[in-house]
């Protein structure tokens, strides 16, 4: 029992490297290939984990030459687009000015219906609402409205808004983002003097953030 509980350790740190060497997406989001490769890493992990007669190295190499192969399949897409075209496929227009493609639905296996929950998940309730509809390589669509269709923007009004940047964390959970402060240009003896303007010590905040505009947030933990 002992000796399966490390070896899952073991796996498990082997597979969560090597999912991250491989790059950060979504599932929905994954290439065929990285969906197959995903796949087997999973199943070769699985074996060597439960079953103690089976050698861990029988789980380890193969996965390791999983990543190797993805990483060439990568490198070959980087460096060619007809080698692209081969392992992912293309993008196909499924909507054109408007109008549905039913060849293209055809051949993407798509029917009206999927097609439309598609679009909801796009926010897109009416059809006619929709220019051009791409179905990605991910198995993803996106979806360029009419131009009378889509949500206006500040600068269709002339208006330039102010920078805002992107919030900092700079204390979660008690413990300061020391990092995130240097990125700000600012330093713990600032923090605190801000976490006092609301009556407490940084080590007693639950979380305290600050936005491009130099909006402070800051509240307390609850008392464990």
């Amino acid at each position: 029992m002992l000796i399966t509980f490390f070896r899952s350790i073991i796996l498990y740190i082997v597979v969560l490297i090597v999912m991250r060497l491989m790059g950060k997406r979504e599932i929905g989001q994954l290439q065929p290939f990285e969906l197959a490769i995903s796949i087997m890493i999973a199943d070769l992990a699985s074996s060597p984990m439960t079953e103690v007669g089976i050698p861990i190295s029988n789980g380890i190499i193969p996965i390791l030459g999983l990543l190797v192969m993805h990483l060439l399949i990568s490198l070959m897409n980087l460096k060619s687009n007809r080698a692209r075209e081969i392992i992912c496929g293309k993008p196909r227009i499924l909507m054109y000015r408007g109008k549905i493609d039913e060849k293209a639905l055809k051949k993407e296996r798509f029917s009206i219906n999927e097609l439309q929950e598609r679009l909801r998940n796009n926010n897109i309730m009416h059809l006619g609402d929709v220019e051009f509809a791409i179905l990605e390589t991910s198995g993803q669509i996106t979806v360029i409205q009419k131009p009378n269709k889509r949500n206006t923007t500040p600068e269709d009004f002339g208006i330039m808004p102010e920078y805002e940047g992107i919030p900092y964390d700079l204390i979660v959970d008690g413990k300061t983002m020391t990092e995130n402060l240097q990125k700000i240009g600012k330093n713990y003896e600032w923090l605190r003097r801000q976490v006092e303007k609301f009556g407490l010590k940084p080590e007693e905040v639950l979380v305290a953030t600050i936005d491009g505009k130099g909006q402070f947030f800051c509240q307390k933990r609850a008392k464990k």
